[in-house]
């Protein structure tokens, strides 16, 4: 996830995002948000594997730094063609990014996995929380209605008791975090710059996570062995790091941050769904039930009138 930024000068707000978005440019852009979360709930078992033989934190650095190299031997000027601004916006961007998965991990070390996945999918909830107070966006009450649904249908996907302790909070800073990234992406992504933008926030996502892995204090960073842990890196790393983040923050410059959230809380719907498939896992009726709310809320959310959501969000300044 995703899935951010604080706000800029207050009064410096120019159009909403994507004035010139169409109908099918919006929908193209939902389908794309859609499909990564699709990869995203796709490496959830790959990465329960992988990490009895990898540290979190060293694996999370491996990854990003293969996303970042491969980006870069794409697309190598591709932050050169950045403004300073976007440049500055683009790391913001990273940096909360990076900061929640470290966050997220280190919550993840102290709390149920279950929970953990409830609380980081809570950024559905402070996500138009985060609009409508950096951003003064107005929110809706059929959008509302949507986060309600997703939130129920989250917490009967992954909860089965809840506790509250200091795993917990940090992984709600996480949370708050992803949320903040989201509405981040909203505001100041544009078609033209996602490329150059989806470059620069992997390499920063890579760097906060390399110093999070040296900061452990082992000698280096643990690598992955053999080539059925590396094809699981890579996968990871390109279609899911890399690929996702583009697909993302190209998207978001079409899509105000609430409906992005609201679609990409279908990241544990799809993760249960490739449980089942290729994990091995039962399928229960609360994964039917909880699955089934959340497609409601992504289906409500898409049906809302065009024009409350294209007002939804101002672009600001830095």
């Amino acid at each position: 996830m995703a899935e951010a930024d604080p706000a800029r000068s207050p009064g410096a707000a120019v159009p909403a995002p994507g004035p010139g978005t169409t109908r099918r440019t919006a929908l193209l852009a939902a389908l794309a948000l859609l499909a990564l979360t699709a990869c995203w709930g796709s490496t959830f078992f790959l990465i329960k594997d992988l990490l009895e033989r990898v540290p979190t934190v060293d694996f999370l650095a491996v990854r990003f730094l293969v996303a970042g190299a491969a980006m870069l031997l794409v697309a190598p000027r591709a932050i050169a063609r950045l403004s300073p601004e976007t440049r500055r916006r683009a790391l913001a961007l990273g940096a909360l990014y990076g900061a929640a998965q470290v966050l997220q991990t280190a919550g993840l070390a102290h709390t149920p996995a279950s929970v953990s996945g409830f609380i980081t999918g809570l950024y559905v909830v402070a996500t138009p929380v985060l609009a409508a107070l950096l951003l003064r966006s107005r929110v809706t009450r059929g959008t509302w209605a949507a986060v309600a649904l997703a939130t129920v249908g989250l917490a009967l996907l992954s909860l089965d008791g809840l506790s509250v302790g200091y795993g917990e909070a940090l992984t709600l800073v996480a949370a708050l975090l992803y949320a903040a990234h989201i509405v981040g992406l909203g505001a100041w992504s544009r078609p033209a710059d996602a490329l150059g933008m989806s470059v620069l926030q992997v390499l920063v996502i890579a760097g906060i996570c390399l110093v999070a892995a040296l900061g452990t204090g082992k000698p280096g960073v643990v690598l992955p062995s053999g080539g059925a842990d590396w094809a699981s890196v890579l996968y990871m790393a390109i279609a899911a790091g890399a690929l996702a983040m583009l697909a993302q923050t190209w998207a978001q410059a079409h899509l105000p941050p609430t409906r992005s959230a609201i679609i990409m809380s279908m990241e544990p719907v799809f993760a249960a769904f490739f449980a089942v498939l290729l994990g091995g896992e039962s399928l229960t009726s609360r994964m039917l039930l909880g699955g089934a709310l959340v497609l409601v809320a992504m289906l409500v959310v898409e049906a809302l009138p065009r024009r409350h959501v294209e007002g939804e969000v101002p672009h600001i300044a830095v």
